[in-house]
């Protein structure tokens, strides 16, 4: 089946077409991956996945979504996330991270102690950056509107977190430009009110995020595969929608980007989403289609069959899957068996097939 057929992007050949979504679980303390992360993204790793993605990791302490975000700002982050790296490797998965930063969204309390934004005393800080001084909703920070000095660093930070990232073994590595956080902050007029060179027209829009693109394009090891991960549209009127989304693909993968991945939403926090299985494959389809790149799909995809014929019918290079690898670590072996292509499995599991 072509679920289950390679795909090579560079130099690294994924062995099947599934792969684990970046999924955020609140965990780490002051950014050090651990434990958890480790069994729950190794768990993934046995489980067949042939790409295996972290959560979001921020390139700065700032950046961090939560307090209890993985991070990469530091030398120290390299060793525990190496671990984790490794293991994938050694269960013949693709270990791939996520580089992000919050932007606005920044310094939230963990979805189960309520969400919103954090005080000091549960970690949180001030202020939090963006492209302009609205805040993501009412009781939320106003953010800092960040200035060229301010941008340096944080392209400077997106550049240091890339290396660590070589460093501690990953393979793929994938800019966060989605759901709301500050790339995708630049290319939505939603949360970007600038009137100078970085706002207005969808080319001042896509200045900022081109930039950072380019620059860890420069510092991934140019044998390595470089994804972007966008909001295909903001489902909001006003926002950034799919034609945005098509151009500023097109712009990055002719600066090195070789996969998009097509996710939607994020941006506002009263978005209409029209939640369907498979809602947002037509983005990774047209975006393939018209920007001339790989693309992966994401969103409610949950069968082997439904996953097969995205892949079998060209709208996406790849299918990541989220929630249902929550429910299921081991989907990408039953779902090989269950499309009479069986995957070999970890060798100490043999006795349990068929899975």
């Amino acid at each position: 089946m072509v679920l289950f057929s390679p795909l090579s992007l560079r130099s690294v050949t994924l062995p099947n077409r599934v792969g684990v979504a970046p999924m955020c679980q609140y965990s780490a303390e002051e950014g050090l991956a651990n434990d958890w992360h480790l069994v729950h993204l190794g768990a993934r790793a046995t489980g067949g996945a042939g790409l295996v993605m972290t959560e979001a990791v921020a390139v700065s302490p700032e950046g961090r979504i939560s307090p209890q975000d993985l991070g990469l700002w530091d030398d120290g982050q390299v060793h525990p996330l190496a671990r984790i790296a490794s293991f994938i490797t050694g269960q013949g998965s693709v270990p791939a991270i996520q580089l992000a930063h919050a932007g606005r969204k920044a310094s939230t309390k963990r979805p189960w102690d309520g969400g919103g934004t954090a005080s000091p005393a549960a970690g949180g800080w001030s202020p939090v950056l963006a492209p302009s001084a609205v805040p993501f909703d009412d009781g939320w920070q106003v953010p800092l509107a960040l200035d060229e000095a301010s941008l340096a660093r944080i392209v400077d930070d997106f550049v240091a977190a890339t290396r660590r990232a070589a460093a501690a073994g990953f393979r793929v590595a994938e800019i966060h430009a989605a759901h709301g956080y500050l790339l995708h902050q630049f290319l939505s007029p939603i949360s970007n009110r600038r009137s100078d060179d970085w706002g207005g027209t969808l080319r001042n829009r896509m200045r900022v995020p081109l930039r950072v693109i380019e620059a860890v394009r420069s510092a991934w090891p140019a044998d390595l595969p470089l994804f972007l991960r966008i909001s295909a549209t903001d489902w909001v009127e006003g926002g950034f929608v799919p034609h945005e989304a098509v151009v500023f693909a097109r712009e990055a993968h002719a600066l090195g980007v070789d996969l998009v991945d097509c996710s939607s939403g994020g941006m506002h926090p009263r978005a209409k989403v029209p939640v369907t299985p498979g809602y947002q494959v037509p983005f990774a389809a047209r975006i393939r289609k018209e920007a001339a790149v790989a693309t992966a799909a994401v969103g409610l995809i949950t069968t082997a069959r439904q996953a097969n014929e995205i892949v079998e019918q060209g709208l996406a290079d790849v299918v990541l899957l989220g929630r249902e690898m929550l429910r299921s670590p081991h989907w990408a072996l039953r779902a090989s068996a269950e499309l009479d292509s069986p995957l070999p499995g970890p060798r100490p599991y043999e006795r349990a097939r068929p899975f």
